[in-house]
């Protein structure tokens, strides 16, 4: 093991901290000159209580201790902080121990073990591993904490696989300024997801103007794009801005970017290509700085073969791929979204509604093709014709009240007891979410102790 001209600690340094619990300076300054090259800051620790206080004191990520160490040892600082902060990861060094020594530390949640004397390279392996580790850990909390904040991701609602790699997704591009096309059925929640990808990004406090490619004019359609100055036309009588030059700084969203003509989509193109526009009956170009997101509901690529959309336009747009699963491959989501939307329409002063096993057994029966938003306006529906705290069958429309041909028993009649919904909600929220008892509490709207309270009095424990 050598030693290395040491750095100065970057005091406050943004991105993930190691804390090196070790006895021995020499060693600490190897570790630290190598995990700060990794672009980790380090904090010191000479001894286990000291060790415990920098973690409780301030964020820390991932700990590297040694086994024998002054006031109790590497192993009972891992013990620590695996019940106190369980998403600290901990790499275990050992000049003493033997393999069932590692063996024994991982059993008890260590992320890896480190013999002494080491070298730079084994060093600076497992850092990088357990580095990933802890970005994947960041990452994950971030998106439960979208989760937990509200009852959908920027107006999303589903905690399914699906919608969780979307958000995912969705977080990861926002902080870019790459196109994005969203693909998706009518209904699905494109203008969301376009919302969402501006309003987590850098771009948040600029403009978001979506255009309705399907909804403008065909004669107005480049005027709307790209304004025009006083007396380019008759009727110009005053000059107007055109929705490009809104959206400068910020992101323009172009839904149903399919309907956009041809001829407007070569000035699109150039507009987006050159970075400037020029409105009609103007000589001048304004310079262009927007974000592009498009949606589109159609296949494109027969589009595409038929000359009815231009292909370069095409590679421009389609940089970054995000397709939404329609509503009939993610009906786990549909009882969230139930709830969601009667909380939504619930009327001032009265309590929100419930609903019947019953219906809810029409809903998750049906295929919806108009996804979401056609969910959405059964549920307002019910809401406005039912009379009673609880919404049944004959509140929904006919064509869900006849039974879904699943071949199952009929329904349940009435309304469950309230024990027996619940206990099926946290065995339904387990399962969709792959028994992760944190999470499946944050979305039940619980906490975690009252979730394990309820698996004990459920006798769903395994």
């Amino acid at each position: 093991m050598s030693t290395a001209p040491r750095r100065a600690t970057a005091a406050e340094a943004d991105g993930f901290v190691l804390l090196v619990a070790d006895d021995d300076p020499t060693v600490c300054d190897v570790c630290e000159d190598v995990a700060q090259a990794l672009g980790l800051r380090v904090l010191r620790a000479g001894t286990t209580e000291e060790a415990l206080e920098r973690v409780e004191q301030q964020r820390v990520d991932l700990v590297l201790v040694d086994l024998r160490m002054p006031a109790g040892g590497g192993m009972a600082l891992l013990e620590r902080l695996k019940r106190d902060h369980p998403h600290v990861e901990v790499i275990l060094m050992t000049g003493y121990g033997s393999i069932e020594t590692a063996v024994e530390a991982i059993k008890r949640g260590a992320y890896d073990y480190l013999a002494k004397p080491f070298h730079v390279d084994d060093l600076r392996a497992k850092l990088q591993r357990a580095l990933k580790e802890v970005e994947l850990t960041d990452e994950n909390r971030l998106l439960r904490e979208q989760l937990r904040g509200r009852p959908g991701f920027g107006g999303l609602v589903g905690a399914s696989p699906k919608m969780q790699r979307i958000y995912k997704l969705i977080l990861k591009v926002s902080q870019s300024r790459h196109p994005v096309l969203i693909l998706g059925e009518s209904g699905t929640g494109k203008e969301l997801v376009a919302r969402s990808i501006h309003f987590l990004g850098p771009r948040r406090e600029k403009p978001f103007v979506p255009v309705d490619c399907a909804g403008l004019v065909p004669t107005l359609i480049e005027s709307e794009l790209f304004g025009y100055i006083k007396g380019a036309f008759t009727g110009a009588g005053r000059s107007k801005r055109g929705l490009l030059e809104m959206a400068h700084g910020g992101t323009i969203f172009f839904d149903e970017i399919a309907e956009l003509p041809p001829d407007l989509q070569a000035k699109l193109l150039r507009a987006l290509q050159e970075k400037e526009i020029k409105p009609v009956g103007s000589t001048e170009r304004l310079p262009l700085d927007v974000r592009v997101v498009a949606a589109t509901n159609r296949n494109l690529e027969p589009a595409i073969r038929e000359g009815r959309f231009r292909q370069d336009l095409f590679y421009r747009l389609n940089v970054v791929t995000i397709r939404i699963p329609p509503l009939r491959e993610r009906k786990s989501d549909i009882p969230q979204l139930v709830n969601f939307f009667l909380e939504r329409f619930a009327e001032p002063g009265r309590p929100v509604r419930s609903i019947s096993e019953e219906a809810m057994n029409r809903l998750m029966g049906y295929d919806w093709p108009g996804n979401v938003r056609e969910l959405e306006n059964v549920i307002e529906r019910a809401v406005a014709l039912g009379a009673g705290p609880v919404l049944h069958t004959v509140d929904l429309p006919s064509n869900l009240q006849a039974p879904a041909a699943t071949g199952s028993a009929a329904p349940t009649q009435g309304v469950l007891p309230l024990r027996e919904l619940e206990k099926r909600a946290i065995l339904h929220a387990l399962g969709e979410l792959g028994g992760d008892k944190l999470l499946a509490a944050r979305l039940l709207g619980i906490g975690k102790t009252t979730l394990y309270r309820k698996l004990k009095e459920y006798q769903l424990e395994s």
